[in-house]
């Protein structure tokens, strides 16, 4: 049936909205395809519904021919197998947490690998049973601190979730691949350029982990890439370690006065008066006190040197403590441990460490991959006003542990060896994970081998963004008066526009109309009566259907104008001609 506008639910707006910070978000908001609630939460309108429900078929098709079968579970879960997984706790603030009338605990769910896990265990008992892919879309609820961009980060989203499980670890592999081959061909589909990154898991676990990525100034990952083919995201890049070396004839550790240096910048001004070679940033380590809040509730300060050229990466190190939380230890921090002497903490004291303990300081001390042994360095000599140079890794002081914190910078050696990376900023679209026995072990998820003997299920996890795949393709596909979807997404294939004031454009347009639907065609047909043709033309640019007929003032002599918003061209010609072409371009 055709879709007349005369009584579609659409209001356009020709202002932008306050709250719209980028220009996809800005224009969904304007054409009427969405409508905020709240920070982070939209409600769905027709238009937005649709092409919402486009990029859903692609992904359901691309699922089936990938051997996935679809399911749905409820947004909200019970507490119990996030307790036992650990992810009740793990998840911390990002959970939404109710309770029921009776003080049963609930979430709302953020993913649903529990589910999954617990639904294959109740009806599969034998290795016969698999391979199995099973996958849902869904609305997932994250209580994001900061909600951004519209649908790019939002607290509820739609996703699509795929899990796989198999007997063997060959077994997963080949799942793996399958859905990862059908996310290339999904986003190929969608028109959208991704990079495939390694990642880090996080919260959800496992082993093997790669991001899609699409690359975008306005996003919020950062990952690398080297001319070699070398491809992470900044978390999951791992620091190429200088090779340890000897120290014999390295002389001793000496301190050396050096008055109001408590910076990096003011430390290597100092040193290069003071001592007898150049010194730069990268010659001296910094040294970084953070505070751990654990799931426990128990707080727990570390030390962490990295050289000091290097800053703080605060995404690397929240995945390199997690699941505890991260922050700056604060001036009470410092105020309980009088050992930590503010701008001139270091790994060596010339009095030694303290009595039990490996660290000067008494506190857990973490260094960077390339505080390798025998390695030299200029750092604070835990007194107030001093420094010490010629401070050796493994012959002055042993870290108790190694930690990736330090920024990532255009130029570090890709860890493969195939070269220097390069930095970029891009989106997560896609996300797949080889989650290996964490969930079924948890969960009990067990099968009958050929022996008759009881293994633990292996799994995949794979995700995929629907609602901020739609925001991205907003963002690419526009121009200065609306948005331009792909044909496979836009909400409609044809947008029939009768721009006359006379009879005769309504008439002719009501045919062409139909006879575009009898052909296949979703058809928008803008019969308002009394609206001007100027609104109705704005209106078509900004609600962005990719291809627009127009009947107007040549509807007596059977001409309309062919309209193609992607490309800008308008083309006049009689109407059976403009359906043919409609017809032979799809």
């Amino acid at each position: 049936m055709v879709t007349r506008l005369s009584n579609f639910f659409l209001r356009t707006l020709r202002e932008d909205p306050a709250e719209a910070e980028v220009v996809g978000h800005r224009l969904l908001l304007r054409a009427g395809y969405i409508r905020r609630q709240a920070a982070g939460i939209f409600a769905w309108l027709p238009l937005g519904l649709r092409v919402k429900a486009r990029i859903e078929r692609v992904v359901r098709e691309e699922m089936a021919a990938a051997g996935a079968q679809e399911v749905h579970f409820p947004a909200l879960m019970p507490r119990e197998a996030y307790a036992a997984t650990g992810r009740w706790d793990e998840y911390g603030d990002l959970l939404f947490r109710l309770q029921d009338r009776k003080g049963g605990d609930y979430l709302l769910a953020p993913t649903h690998e529990e589910a999954f896990t617990l639904l294959v265990k109740d009806l599969y008992s034998s290795y016969k049973d698999l391979p199995l892919t099973i996958y849902q879309i869904q609305d997932k609820y994250r209580d994001e601190a900061r909600p951004r961009a519209g649908l790019l980060r939002g607290r509820e989203f739609t996703m699509k979730d795929a899990y796989s499980f198999d007997s063997s670890d060959s077994g997963l592999e080949v799942s793996y691949q399958a859905q990862r081959d059908a996310y290339e061909r999904i986003f190929q589909r969608l028109g959208l350029e991704y990079v495939i990154v390694q990642a880090d898991a996080g919260a959800m676990g496992g082993s093997r982990s790669e991001e899609f990525l699409h690359p975008t100034p306005i996003g919020e990952d950062t990952f690398v890439r080297s001319d070699g083919g070398y491809t992470a995201n900044v978390e999951a890049y791992t620091t190429t370690a200088p090779a340890a070396v000897g120290w014999d004839g390295v002389p001793e550790a000496t301190v050396f006065d050096s008055p109001d240096t408590p910076t990096i910048s003011t430390l290597v001004a100092h040193s290069n008066e003071v001592l007898d070679r150049e010194v730069s940033a990268a010659d001296t380590l910094k040294n970084v006190v953070l505070a751990l809040t654990h799931l426990d509730g128990s707080r727990e300060l570390v030390v962490v040197g990295i050289p000091g050229d290097r800053e703080v990466d605060e995404k690397r190190a929240e995945v390199a403590f997690a699941p505890a939380e991260v922050e700056q230890a604060t001036d009470a921090d410092f105020e309980r441990n009088p050992l930590l002497v503010r701008g001139y903490i270091g790994p060596w004291s010339p009095t030694g460490p303290i009595l039990g303990e490996e660290s000067a300081t008494g506190i857990r001390y973490l260094v960077d991959p390339r505080v390798a042994d025998g390695t030299q360095w200029i750092t604070g000599a835990n007194v107030d006003q001093k420094h010490v140079h010629t401070v050796v890794a493994g012959r002055d002081f042993t870290a108790d542990g190694v930690v990736e914190i330090a920024d990532v910078r255009a130029g570090d050696p890709a860890p493969d060896g195939s070269g220097p990376v390069t930095l970029a900023r891009g989106m997560e679209i896609g996300h797949v994970f080889q989650l290996g026995r964490k969930y079924a072990d948890a969960l009990g998820l067990k099968v009958l081998d050929e022996n008759g003997k009881l293994v633990t299920v292996t799994m995949g996890s794979y995700g995929i963004g629907i609602t901020r795949i739609l925001a991205i393709i907003a963002e690419l596909n526009n121009d200065d008066k609306g948005l331009i979807w792909p044909a496979s997404v836009a909400p409609f294939d044809v947008h029939v526009v009768a721009a006359g004031r006379d009879q005769a454009a309504f008439t002719l347009a009501e045919d062409v109309s139909a006879q575009l639907e009898a052909a296949g065609f979703d058809v928008l047909y803008d019969d308002r009566p009394k609206v001007s043709p100027g609104v109705k033309f704005g209106d078509a640019e900004l609600v962005g259907v990719p291809r627009v007929l127009v009947v107007g003032r040549g509807a007596a002599d059977g001409q309309v104008e062919l309209w193609d918003r992607r490309t800008g061209e308008r083309e006049a010609l009689p109407v059976d001609e403009a359906v043919r072409a409609l017809i032979s371009a799809r």
